[in-house]
């Protein structure tokens, strides 16, 4: 096993355990400001009408929902490599009355044919990805012409006071809520870390323009807490 699957089965594992505290530890630790960023992007993403939407890393499928209730006639895919967060997301569709499907893809080797797709979005899961360019290429792979790609994620704490401030929550407020709640502190530890290696968005947008995409383009959200990346496919 190389270096590679050694780290997409350790996060498939971690969130696999975590899967049914996700959506209430979500919503405690963002202050439910989670739910905001989600829709910001689900606009962005649907700016175009597009017919066909595939929500990457889409874990128990709150914005693969979000897409479906601002687009009810198109066709929407929620992809995620944890059968445990799939379960969550179709039970959560069901209750929903929302005609979504969710398959499992690993989303550096996604399961669907080249063009498929009009939009692909990815909230919170790019920064698990064993390999970014590798996934990009996936997402540009997968999207038609006059595509587009959505992605939402924590870029690393501002400079700062603010900067300050947010390390010393994520660091230790919570892993420490998240180990109580969930009884995985250690996938709340992952977190912190997996934040501070992350490309800065300067930086995703560079491997972006070098994946393909055209007109990229970025901002923060909430003081630099999070970060919407955007890019079309020629």
């Amino acid at each position: 096993m190389n270096e590679t699957e050694a780290k997409a089965r350790k996060v498939r594992a971690m969130f696999g355990e975590i899967a049914p505290r996700y959506d209430l530890l979500n919503r405690l630790l963002s202050g439910g400001v989670d739910q905001r960023w989600r829709r910001l992007a689900v606009r962005l993403a649907t700016e175009k009408a597009p017919r066909r939407i595939l929500d990457v890393a889409t874990g128990t499928g709150d914005v693969a929902l979000l897409l479906k209730r601002a687009r009810p006639e198109a066709e929407v895919v929620g992809g995620d490599f944890t059968p445990q967060m799939l379960e969550l997301a179709r039970a959560k569709a069901e209750r929903a009355g929302l005609d979504v499907r969710f398959v499992e893809a690993d989303a550096l080797a996604l399961p669907f044919a080249d063009a498929s797709f009009d939009a692909v979005t990815v909230a919170f899961g790019f920064r698990n990805f064993a390999d970014y360019e590798r996934g990009l290429a996936e997402f540009y792979r997968v999207l038609a012409p006059g595509g587009r790609a959505v992605i939402l994620e924590f870029p690393p704490p501002p400079e700062g006071l603010l900067g300050r401030a947010y390390r010393f929550y994520f660091n230790g407020v919570l892993p420490w809520i998240g180990g109580v709640i969930s009884g995985r502190p250690e996938a709340y530890r992952y977190l912190p870390n997996s934040v501070e290696r992350f490309p800065r968005p300067e930086r995703l947008a560079e491997m972006m323009r070098a994946a393909g995409f055209a007109g990229v383009r970025w901002r923060l959200l909430t003081a630099g807490i999070a970060a919407v990346h955007v890019g079309d496919k020629p």
